[in-house]
C-alpha cells in the first residue's frame, strides 16, 4: 500500500486556473503526504505540490510563487529545521507550517516552534487540518 501511494504522491501537484492558494508540502511519508493532499485540496481546496526531497523544495521555493511551505521536521538529506532556517533566509515573508511526530520536546522541536508560523503533531486529523489550514489567510 506504501508502494502504491508514494507513487499517487510522487512529485504530486495539483492545479487550478480558478487562483486557490499554493502550498509547498514537504514530507517522506508517503501515507501522510497522501493525506494531507486529499484534505488540503478537497477540503481546504488548495493547490498542492508534494515532494518528499527538501532540496528539491528549498529549490522551488526560491523559484515559483507560493502562500505557504507545509513541513515534516524529520526529512532524509536536511531537517526540517535546517530546511525552515534556509527558507527564511531565502523568502522570509513566506509562511512555514512544520509538523512533527516528536512527542517529547527537544531543541529542534523548540527551534521549529519559534522559527515556524505553526506547529502541528501528528497525527494530524481532518478536523484539526481544516481548522488550521482556515487560519490561513491567502
Amino acid at each position: 500500500m506504501r508502494a502504491a501511494r508514494a507513487a499517487q504522491t510522487a512529485g504530486m501537484t495539483t492545479s487550478d486556473p480558478a487562483g486557490r492558494g499554493r502550498i509547498l508540502l514537504i514530507e517522506d511519508d508517503s501515507e501522510a503526504a497522501y493525506f494531507a493532499v486529499h484534505v488540503l485540496t478537497t477540503m481546504g481546496r488548495f493547490d498542492v505540490t508534494h515532494t518528499a526531497d527538501p532540496r528539491v523544495a528549498l529549490r522551488r521555493a526560491c523559484s515559483e510563487p507560493w502562500d505557504l511551505v507545509l513541513t515534516d521536521l524529520d526529512l532524509p538529506g536536511m531537517t526540517g529545521l535546517e530546511l525552515l532556517a534556509a527558507l527564511r533566509q531565502a523568502a522570509p515573508a513566506l509562511p512555514v507550517v512544520v509538523i512533527t511526530a516528536a512527542v517529547a520536546r527537544s531543541p529542534d522541536t523548540d527551534a521549529a516552534r519559534r522559527q515556524a508560523d505553526a506547529f502541528l503533531r501528528k497525527p494530524v486529523d481532518r478536523k484539526s487540518t481544516r481548522l488550521n489550514s482556515s487560519h490561513i489567510t491567502i
